[in-house]
Parts: structure tokens; sequence; C-alpha cells
């Protein structure tokens, strides 16, 4: 509303579409009347979705088509604005009606309810993207004043917004310096510019989510947990089992399972992941970068089950096997290399440079190296275009220490199979009140205000 206010229409159509296609299908015993509901309630949720954000896409590649044999596209581009966080209010709501339709969640009977759930406002943005199961029952509950509560609440929202305000923006500047202008650099820049751009959507989104289930907690509610120290991940398998939990496992419910998941023969188990995940590229945003990214997934996955017994007996074989920190550590480091390969065509602004990107990530090392340890004066203004990527050195600095000290928390983390909040609770009070108190100076003194919303609010 606050850019467009007639938008406010699109929530509320589909909130009455979906809270009266609850009650029908609840109420409705023919099952082909109930799909024929479903299928209504999908369409009007999908078909705002189409029209806003992959009309103009969808129309543009006509008009390439046709192009090339002549013909000129009489379909004018729609020249609307995407509402915020639409994708995800889709996709939450669809999971109310399909919820419903399978019998797992009773339809809301409230129609005010039903609307919280829809736009609770923590969340409602850029995720978590909610189940029906797990929060319309807590909005049936009375809540009371909790201090602990209260108080975990508010250090997970600001060590939400250390990642974001902290790491995240700090590490945009660097980033957009690059990926602005890809054509202007090679080998060194891009290369950590496209490292840097892996911690910085990390930092954006999780930081984003904490600062939602943070906010959430305060008033007594529990959101699904969205991310889990993805960078640890050993596979990619294990990667899309910790990166925006909500989405994979969305995707794996209502899309994955019902296609037959891996209860099919081999080819169609592979054709299912791929087709998943193309999807799921395209859920993120109406470009070919995107479709690309998500097919890269895709195909690590596959790959990855095609040579899981191959990988396994060359571990065995070179005695890699006796070792396990040193094959758990480069399993890591493949997954991570992997994941940073495929954020060059989320990030970069179009195909062309997503490719030159990687075409000359190998490129100019010795010019760049050169550079960097030369005492000259106009080396050190290179070296600053290089190595500092348009920060100076400090900034530069800066980023990477935050960045080292996230990830030792993480760390932690991994190996108390606990969350950083209620690890300190075990600390005493004066301990506990430093270390919050200058986290919060950091926070400050530390963080950029001045820029940058969240990355996944243009889903």
């Amino acid at each position: 509303m606050f850019f467009k206010p007639v938008y406010i229409l699109i929530l509320a159509v589909t909130i009455v579409i979906d809270y009266c296609a609850g009650l029908l299908l609840e109420r409705e015993q023919s099952l082909p009347k109930k799909k024929y509901i479903l299928l209504l309630s999908i369409i009007a949720n999908v078909g705002f979705l189409g029209i806003f954000k992959y009309f103009n896409f969808f129309n543009h590649n006509i008009s390439g088509l046709l192009s090339v044999f002549g013909y000129a596209n009489a379909i004018p581009y729609l020249n609307i604005l995407l509402p915020i966080g639409l994708s995800f209010h889709t996709f939450q709501a669809m999971s109310y009606t399909i919820e419903v339709y399978r019998g797992n969640q009773k339809a809301e009977r409230h129609f005010g309810i039903y609307a919280l759930y829809v736009m609770f406002y923590p969340q409602l943005v850029a995720g978590p993207i909610e189940r029906p199961q797990n929060m319309l029952h807590q909005f049936h509950e009375r809540k009371y004043i909790d201090y602990q509560r209260i108080a975990d609440g508010l250090k997970l929202m600001a060590w939400g917004m250390f990642k974001k305000v902290v790491i995240a923006d700090r590490l945009s500047v660097m980033v957009d310096y690059v990926y602005d202008q890809p054509k202007h650099f090679q080998g060194i820049p891009l290369l950590l510019a496209t490292l840097f751009f892996s911690f910085q959507i990390f930092c954006d989104f999780s930081g984003y989510s904490d600062i939602a289930l943070g906010s959430a907690k305060v008033m007594g509610y529990d959101l699904m947990v969205n991310f889990r120290r993805p960078y640890f991940s050993a596979s990619i398998s294990e990667f899309w089992k910790r990166w925006h939990i909500s989405l994979s496992t969305w995707f794996r419910d209502y899309l994955y399972i019902p296609l037959g998941g891996n209860r099919v023969i081999k080819w169609r188990w592979y054709y299912n992941l791929l087709l998943v995940f193309i999807i799921s590229g395209f859920w993120h945003g109406a470009s070919w970068n995107f479709v690309i990214w998500g097919a890269l997934h895709g195909i690590y996955l596959i790959v990855g089950i095609m040579t899981e017994n191959t990988r396994s007996k060359f571990n065995r074989v070179i005695g890699l096997t006796k070792f396990p920190w040193l094959l758990g550590t480069l399993k890591i480091t493949t997954t991570f290399i992997l994941v940073s390969f495929a954020w060059i065509f989320f990030r970069a602004e179009n195909l062309s440079d997503a490719l030159y990107i990687i075409k000359n990530i190998p490129l100019g090392w010795g010019r760049g190296i050169h550079d960097i340890i030369s005492d000259s004066l106009v080396a050190f203004h290179t070296r600053t275009d290089i190595l500092y990527l348009g920060a100076d050195f400090s900034w530069f600095i800066t980023g990477i220490c935050f960045i080292l000290f996230m990830e030792i928390v993480h760390m932690i983390e991994e190996r108390r199979k606990d969350n950083v909040v209620n690890i300190l609770r075990a600390y005493p009070a004066p301990i506990r009140m430093t270390l919050y108190s200058c986290f919060l100076v950091v926070v400050v003194f530390f963080g950029i205000f001045s820029r940058n919303q969240f990355i996944y609010f243009q889903f």
C-alpha cells in the first residue's frame, strides 16, 4: 500500500477466495468437486503471481521468438510494480488450501484469524513460508507477558540485525562495485566479489529470518527455523536441508512428492529433481538467470546421486576415510564452491554478465598479484580496485573479520547443536550482559544503515 494503495486488493481478493475455498473443501465430500475447488483457489493465487511477476517475461520472450520469423508482437507490456513479498504470500496461502484438501488441517472459520495467518507481519514479505498446522492454532491461544521469551526474541533480532547491517550491507558495497560493471574486471576481483556475495545473500536473508523469528517470539509466536548454518553442508542435498528450509520443504511436500519423488524409476526420479529445481529457480525471479541457477542445483543433485558409490570407493582407495576431519572439510569446501558458482547466475544482472564472470575468473591473476604486491603509487590505486573492490582497506578487512566471527559462532553452534542464544544462557549474568552490550555497540557503530533493502523483498 505504501507504493500503490490499490494493491491491498490483491491480498483482500485472495484472502476471501482462499477462506471460502477452505470452508467449501471441508464441507464437500465429492473428490472431483474438491479437486475443482482446490484448482480454482490455486488458479486465483498463481494468476495474480503470473500477471505481476511473469507476464512481461513471457511477453518479452514471445516478442524475441516472433522477431526471428519476421513478426511483431502486438501484446503490450504491462507497466506494473511487483508487490513486495507476493511470491511468499502466494505459497503460504496455497499451503492452507492444499492442507485442508488433504485433510491435514481443519478449515479456519474465523475470518480475521485466517487473514492474520496470511498477513502476519513479521514474515509476510520474505518468509519463512509458514504452514497452517504451525500457525493457526497459535492465533487462538491467549498470550501472556513472558520475560524469557521477550529477551530471547530481542537477542535473536539483534543477531539478525548484525548479519544484515554489519555484514550483508557492508559486503554489498564491494559486491555491487564489481557485479554492476563486471566487464571492467578479471580474476581476483571477480572471485572475491562472488565469494562475498555468497556471504552477503546468506547474511541478508538469514538475518531477515532471524528478525522475523525474534519479533514473533517477543509477541509469543513460534515461526519455523529457516536456516541451519547452510555453509557447513557436506553435500548439495544437505545444503537444501539447511538453506531456506520453508521453501525447500514446500516444494518437497507440494511438488516433488506428488510427482513421485524418489519412489519411481531412476530416470523419472532425476526428472522430478530437475523439474522441481527449475521451477524453484523460476519462483525466485522472472529471468533465465534464475532458471539456470535452479537447474544447476538440480544437476548438482543428480550428479551427486549418480556418482555417490564411485566417490565413496575412491575415498576408500586413497585412504581419505581414515581421516574423517579432512574428508569432511573437503566435502564442505566442495559444496561451498559449487553453491558459490551457482550464485553467479543469481547475482549477475543478465546472462551475458554471468558468462563473462565465469570465463574471466581464471584470467588476469598474474597481473592482479603483481599489482597487489607492488609498492608503486600507480599500482596502489589499481590494488585498491583489485583487492579492496572499490572500498578502503579498513572497510575490506572489517568485513572479513566479521565473517570470520560469524563463522566461529556457527562452528560453536554446529558442535553444540544449539543456537547462540541458548548457549549464552548458561553463562553468569554479568558475563552475558557484558557480551550483549559489546555486541550492540558493534551493531550501532559498524552497521550500515543508509542503504539496501532486504534482497528477498524482490521475490
